[in-house]
């Protein structure tokens, strides 16, 4: 057949072109990338072998050779792992197909740093050749297939070609064509020290070979590194195996080895990262976890192992209690496998727990990066939901410095029996939020919730320590218990004196309200908006809305403070004997666009609310000084 012609999916080319122009300080990653590549490739095939012991006719040992052409100016990796098909090689090399590539490309545009290599972090390694390389050509051929085997090429500047090859066994071999500037990577003692950093852990053996001495040598450990006791591994030995398990540019904040006996039997070895991925809040990113059977490579696709809420934990699960030739599919719904993640969840808890009563400062810097993350399993995982609580960290009214639930319930005033909070967007709005005042006032801490999660978990939670949740924005709030005198008498008064405002209000907003009542929030501001107490709370609505998931909100109770003087001014133009309707009316009505407009909510008529105020305003300047 001829030659083919692709040309690169749109932001492959993008990539390339930042990857091929920016600079790096770190070019030497291309070697890892390709040997974790490589890797994974014979691991598969090991896989598929177990399944199908006639995928290949003879035994197979599994190698990975490094191989160094001074003349030619190229460095090969080759491997003869499962190999590729036309379709894969156009899929797998001619188009990215996980998500946050945009986020990548802008991350690549903006920083360009020589501090950390982003390459790998995004799932784009192979592209990571391109930095050193004008040309690479890679050859490949699918284990079990008989003929066929295929040859891809591109100097990485838009497109790509495939063409049949000879290549006679099933594996691949990439071959980079390197620049003038990248010759030191020709260098054997260079390319050595490279594999040894960031590959010694890799289970196959990692054979270099200079072909102008053509000395073959064995340059990786090859031992699994989860299979030796903790006691006897380094720090360093650790933070190589976390850069090489999950191509991170990161150290992990904590490490988590442990080797479980009993009704079932499995090796952990877990990291929490200290940096967060791009993807973090993507809902579709899984750990990046392996699964492994006695030390045979199985899936990276592991949804079950760990539930989405620890989906920024990385690291491999080997278990010896797994049949070996069990399908991916039947993993997902194994016995072994439900237990596993049931230690597994409880053992990462359970660290989280120890750091933070070791060290808040050093948990906070966990917390900033992934609490939005963790406070989702309060919501998804029932059984672990106190747990996940416990670990969960706020900003209050009381203070700028992050508090427990637990630390906040040792505060409460000696009758409060809820837990306050109040959920928006940023700190700064809510504690100047109208439904704050009497709190404030009242010295009574509030909970700031400013993480959508937010408002998705506390239907799950009914008691925290015989303290229930309690939005400040929603239904009655009782400030008896905190004041000195009983008041009841003089509210009667109060409610029996603004009866006629209120009623007047009910009139002129019709539906637009639910309700109009005497607040007990309300210290400085004229009025608020708060939901009733079985209704959607009101930031969650607007949330909601905002996201298409609901098509408009419902009406709300609209609270009037009796001590402001607007008010106070309006009960008396009510009740004049020469009332002015029209004065009343745009006050009236520019008090409601006002509590629409703190809690973010649109005004029915914009055009309305500023006729209202410029009349307000013309009659203001028409006074005694005209």
């Amino acid at each position: 057949m001829s030659k083919e012609k692709f040309e690169f999916e749109a932001e492959v080319g993008k990539i390339l072109n930042i990857v091929a122009n920016s600079l790096y300080s770190e070019k030497e990653i291309f070697v890892r990338e390709y040997i974790s590549n490589a890797s994974d490739a014979c691991d598969k095939l090991r896989y598929e072998m177990i399944k199908d012991s006639n995928l290949l006719k003879k035994s197979i040992k599994f190698k990975i050779n490094v191989s160094v052409n001074k003349k030619d100016k190229t460095i090969s990796f080759i491997d003869n792992g499962i190999g590729m098909d036309k379709s894969e090689l156009i899929s797998s090399l001619g188009t990215i197909a996980k998500s946050g590539t945009e986020e990548f490309i802008k991350k690549l545009k903006i920083e360009k740093n020589n501090d950390v290599e982003q390459i790998g972090k995004f799932g784009v390694g192979f592209y990571s050749g391109f930095m050193v390389a004008s040309k690479i050509i890679v050859e490949t051929k699918k284990a079990g297939e008989k003929e066929k085997a295929w040859v891809w090429e591109s100097d990485g500047k838009g497109s790509f070609s495939i063409d049949a090859s000879s290549f006679k066994d099933n594996g691949t071999k990439v071959t980079l064509y390197l620049n003038k500037d990248s010759s030191d990577f020709l260098e054997k003692i260079r390319l050595e020290n490279i594999i040894k950093k960031y590959s010694d852990h890799i289970s196959h053996p990692v054979h270099l070979k200079d072909t102008s001495d053509k000395k073959d040598e064995k340059i990786n450990d090859g031992n699994a590194l989860w299979t030796k006791d903790k006691k006897e591994i380094s720090e360093k030995e650790y933070e190589d195996f976390y850069s090489q398990l999950g191509m991170n540019y990161d150290k992990p904040w904590r490490t988590i080895h442990n080797k479980i006996e009993g009704t079932i039997n499995f090796t952990n070895l877990l990291f929490i990262p200290t940096e967060k991925p791009f993807d973090l809040l993507n809902s579709d990113k899984i750990s990046n976890l392996k699964l492994y059977i006695k030390k045979v490579f199985i899936t990276d696709k592991c949804e079950n192992v760990l539930p989405k809420y620890l989906r920024f934990i990385s690291g491999i699960i080997d278990s010896e209690d797994i049949s070996l030739n069990i399908s991916r599919e039947m993993l997902q719904n194994d016995p072994v496998i439900a237990k596993i993640k049931i230690s597994l969840v409880k053992r990462i808890l359970s660290t989280l727990k120890a750091e933070l009563e070791k060290s808040k400062n050093d948990y906070i810097a966990f917390w900033e990066k992934f609490g939005p993350v963790l406070k989702e399993g309060i919501h998804e995982d029932f059984a672990n939901k106190e747990s996940i609580l416990d670990l969960c960290l706020f900003k209050s009214s009381k203070s700028d410095n992050w508090t427990t639930v637990s630390e906040y319930v040792g505060r409460k005033k000696e009758k409060q029996d809820k837990i306050y909070y109040i959920s928006g967007d940023s700190i700064e709005t809510l504690k100047n939020s109208p439904q704050m005042e009497a709190f404030i006032k009242n010295n009574i801490e509030v909970l700031f919730f400013t993480d959508p999660v937010d408002e998705f978990w506390l239907p799950n939670i009914d008691k925290y320590k015989d303290s229930s949740f309690k939005s400040v924005t929603k239904g009655n709030i009782d400030f008896n218990n905190f004041k000195k005198e009983d008041n009841k008498n003089e509210k009667e008064v109060l409610n029996k004196k603004f009866d006629p405002l209120i009623n007047y209000l009910k009139t002129i907003y019709g539906s637009k309200v639910k309700d109009v009542k005497i607040s007990d929030r309300l210290t400085n501001s004229p009025v608020c908006f708060v939901a009733e107490e079985n209704d959607m709370d009101i930031h969650l609505e607007n949330l909601l809305k905002k996201h298409k998931h609901l098509d408009k909100t419902t009406t709300k109770v609209l609270e009037i403070n009796t001590e402001h003087a607007i008010i106070k001014r309006l009960l008396e133009l009510n009740s004049s004997s020469t009332r002015n309707e029209i004065l009343i009316k745009n006050i009236s009505n520019i008090l409601l666009d006002q509590a629409k407009i703190i809690e973010g909510i649109p005004l029915d008529n914009s055009k309305d609310f500023c006729d209202s105020l410029n009349d307000l305003l013309i009659n203001n300047l028409s006074g005694p000084n005209q």
